[in-house]
């Protein structure tokens, strides 16, 4: 692909390329068919400096540019989409959430463990009746003393099987929707958090998702930003979620792509390698183009994710474009490999489970549509 990558983001998405490679990749069967939550890798990831690519040095970070961001988690949902998905969380749903909205003390408390890898994170924002519709929270946030009493139900919370903390959403002014919701960050030790029963999935298994069940008291110092104003934090750190999900939609696709690819010129039908044949040709030849199409809407919404303080109209395009190119070069491998793709634990199986995820979480595909079209029909 022509892109004027700088040296420095094509040099890091060289290093990111032989990690996944080296070490993501002889564990991702694993981690697939166990469910368990890759510990090691995560460890190996943040001596990389993975675990808070965007931190800034002075809090133990990379402090890299949300390209590179974008070029890493790609090259790890290639190898792993668990892992990707894992790493997207701790950067880019709550290291990078309390360095632009934290007070000093919070960033002190965490940044440096969780670019570090010595946390974990995870961000509580789903519920049972709040998930697209993601301002109808229910858990409450009373005030007791010299702080609040947390009570409520959080689901399908990435990480926090192995979490040292969370972001955790509740309402301040029950029933003001939006204009009542504050922002906490909770260690995970906190008295009254219960763990329950971790999730399985049809794919990307290994995430460490659980429900959390809160009945909890913090401090006024837990608050993260501004009492009622929690809301448009949480759709702030969802721009960065979505690219980090367009990226590993990127990573799926373009595995598959090269499954089918290699697959396509040793098997032979009628005397020939399949890839000569016209039919398996244009699969592919669809697959590159959408995927390529799809990442450079990608790295346009990471390089405006550095250049502007509100880039959701350009993160819905990313992840909407990839998520749903990533699914469709999947099926295309599907087919392409036929019972071979189709087989349990074959690759082409594990990314074609994975890959649907993608147009769920973080906003559903639906969800995207909205968004763009509210910008591109705002006169009407």
């Amino acid at each position: 692909m022509v892109f004027d990558l700088t040296p420095e983001q094509d040099a890091y998405k060289l290093s990111s390329e032989q990690f996944a490679r080296e070490v993501v990749a002889p564990r991702a069967a694993a981690i697939d068919e166990s469910g368990e939550f890759p510990a090691d890798v995560m460890r190996a990831a943040a001596s990389r400096g993975l675990l808070g690519v965007t931190i800034a040095d002075e809090w133990g970070g990379a402090g890299r540019d949300y390209v590179s961001y974008a070029l890493a988690l790609e090259a790890i949902a290639a190898a792993s989409a668990t892992v990707a998905v894992s790493l997207s969380v701790t950067n880019s749903l709550v290291a990078e959430l309390i360095a632009h909205a934290g007070r000093a003390e919070q960033r002190d408390q965490w940044l440096r463990r969780l670019a570090g890898g010595t946390s974990i994170g995870a961000f509580a924002l789903s519920e049972p009746d709040a998930g697209t519709d993601a301002a109808n929270q229910k858990t409450t946030a009373v005030k007791s003393g010299g702080g609040y009493r947390i009570a409520g139900r959080k689901v399908w919370v990435a990480n926090a099987e192995v979490a040292a903390v969370a972001i955790v959403f509740a309402a301040t002014r029950p029933g003001a929707r939006g204009e009542g919701i504050t922002a906490f960050v909770v260690p995970m030790d906190t008295r009254g958090i219960t763990r329950t029963a971790r999730a399985d999935s049809l794919g990307v298994r290994g995430l460490g998702c659980m429900d959390l069940e809160l009945d909890i008291e913090v401090g006024d110092d837990h608050v993260l930003g501004e009492v009622d104003r929690g809301f448009p934090l949480a759709m702030w750190a969802l721009q960065g979620g979505r690219i980090a999900i367009a990226a590993q939609a990127l990573g799926i696709g373009q595995a598959a792509l090269d499954e089918a690819i290699a697959y396509a010129r040793q098997r032979e039908q009628f005397g020939q390698p399949i890839a000569r044949y016209q039919a398996i040709q244009w699969m592919i030849a669809d697959m590159a183009t959408e995927l390529d199409a799809a990442r450079l809407l990608t790295w346009k919404a990471a390089a405006a994710r550095d250049l502007q303080e509100d880039c959701t109209f350009e993160a819905s395009m990313a992840k909407l474009a990839a998520s749903e190119a990533g699914h469709k070069a999947a099926d295309k491998a599907m087919q392409i490999l036929a019972s071979a793709g189709y087989r349990r634990g074959s690759v082409v199986e594990r990314l074609f489970r994975d890959v649907r995820a993608t147009e769920i979480y973080q906003g559903t595909s639906e969800a995207q549509r909205m968004i763009i079209a509210a910008r591109v029909l705002a006169d009407v």
